[in-house]
């Protein structure tokens, strides 16, 4: 955050504002707005939860549990602790109450895909699906300074055009079943992160997903961090910059808007969104999988 050292009082108070200004700046949402935040039970989603709820926004956590063994009952207790605590609202989605046989383990085991590929296209759904249900005007994610720049990277690595155009703080909505989708703490890093969470006496789940053990993106911030140890500031140039510079050029190639699933009826780029076609995949392969008579 700066290159000095500040007591507890002026550390909470310097973060709260950079929020602020971030949300601000790059017009998020406003007070008026119904905010859903994503909260998995970690440092990041529940400090951004903690500081908008401070800050007299309107706001509901969804708390989406993955069905990863002691992990996820971790997760999800800190998670509804913490709500409750605070007297702040949360809907809890069951991935079994989503769709038959869609843990994460499961569809991993089905399919043959690394768990993290999997999880990342189950957890789009069910956060869009719940954000159009349930009303709201904007989604909040916890992705932090860290998880940008490594998201760059690997999207830069293999110019994945598609993503990079998609790559900024505030995404706008491209089909009516969109909500505006947001990441206040996209130049906050993940050390003031969890300083935040720990000088505000929030209770994390410290361990990471056991699943996300060889997963490209922990390699992509590993090579960050030592640049970032070698050059100070790296991270957050490369981020800023790309913003600033790039990232529009890309975004102007984004010009077909989605169609709507013909299963589920969520927006899809396809005859069948992605995650239907999944569901459809770890289906037949179950049957494919029992044994006959």
């Amino acid at each position: 955050m700066h290159n000095t050292a500040f007591c507890r009082v002026c550390f909470l108070l310097l973060f709260e504002r950079k929020v602020d200004r971030s949300i601000a700046k790059n017009h998020m949402f406003s007070r008026s707005d119904h905010v859903l935040v994503a909260v998995s039970g970690g440092k990041d989603s529940l400090a951004l939860w903690h500081v908008l709820a401070r800050q007299g926004y309107q706001t509901t956590g969804l708390h989406l549990s993955l069905g990863i063994g002691d992990y996820s009952a971790q997760s999800r207790d800190k998670t509804e602790a913490f709500a409750l605590a605070r007297g702040l609202p949360l809907i809890v989605r069951d991935l079994q109450e989503v769709a038959e046989d869609i843990s994460i383990p499961r569809v991993a085991a089905f399919t043959n895909r690394r768990p993290c590929a999997a999880c990342g296209k189950i957890k789009r759904h069910c956060l869009d699906a719940t954000a159009l249900e349930h009303g709201f005007t904007v989604l909040a994610t916890g992705h932090n300074l860290d998880d940008e720049a490594a998201r760059l990277l690997g999207n830069v690595l293999h110019w994945q055009q598609d993503h990079l155009a998609k790559q900024q703080p505030v995404l706008q909505p491209v089909h009516p079943k969109f909500v505006t989708k947001v990441r206040p703490l996209y130049l906050t890093s993940e050390f003031e992160t969890a300083t935040y969470a720990f000088l505000s006496g929030i209770d994390y789940v410290i361990d990471e997903c056991p699943n996300s053990v060889g997963a490209t993106q922990l390699l992509y911030k590993a090579m960050l961090n030592r640049l970032e140890a070698e050059m100070p500031g790296t991270k957050h140039s490369f981020v800023r910059d790309f913003q600033r510079v790039a990232q529009p050029v890309f975004a102007a190639t984004r010009n077909t808007p989605p169609g709507d699933c013909a299963v589920c009826g969520m927006p899809s780029y396809g005859t069948v969104c992605s995650f239907c076609s999944l569901v459809a995949e770890v289906h037949a392969k179950r049957e494919r999988a029992r044994p006959t008579a």
